[in-house]
């Protein structure tokens, strides 16, 4: 058994292609936390799905290492989009591909971020810091946290759970 802090979690697209502009291929990110939630893999306690990055507060369940379920969770999805991306765009599809031993396309850059979140004002301000990301100067893809769909920001401000896998990072 293993113990597992809340963890803030990122994970950017390969060369920072805006790979998930299409809602299609964040809706691969939810399916694949639900996933992990409904087979009590994870808790997921916030997220935000950007064009070309995803953050997440989640805390892997103590049964499971933690690089297993980050590796599943990211080989899963590029899977996914890779599948769909062979039947509907392989001009796309072409922009991933890498010559290694291992793989013939990467849709994740490795080495993604993790970092345990032992202080409630470091988890605040993580929290914070992603239901803010789509406000950013940069992004501008609305004008308030709770109008942006691939959020948990509209979780923390009304309690409603659009997705059916969010656990508050207080319970």
């Amino acid at each position: 058994m293993y113990h597992h802090h809340i963890q803030f979690f990122t994970a950017t697209n390969l060369w920072w292609k805006k790979l998930l502009l299409q809602d299609k291929y964040k809706d691969i990110v939810i399916d694949s936390l639900r996933f992990l939630v409904e087979k009590q893999r994870v808790k997921v306690h916030a997220f935000v799905i950007m064009p070309n990055h995803i953050h997440l507060m989640w805390r892997i369940d103590k049964a499971f290492l933690l690089q297993d379920v980050q590796r599943d969770f990211l080989k899963f999805t590029a899977q996914q989009i890779k599948f769909d991306l062979l039947d509907s765009d392989p001009e796309l599809l072409a922009q991933f591909e890498v010559n290694l031993r291992d793989r013939r396309y990467q849709f994740w850059e490795r080495n993604p971020l993790s970092i345990d979140l032992y202080s409630p004002w470091v988890l605040k301000q993580k929290l914070r810091y992603i239901h803010r990301n789509p406000l950013q100067e940069r992004w501008k893809l609305v004008d308030d946290e709770c109008d942006y769909w691939y959020s948990s920001a509209r979780f923390y401000s009304s309690g409603i759970d659009d997705f059916g896998f969010l656990t508050h990072y207080q319970d």
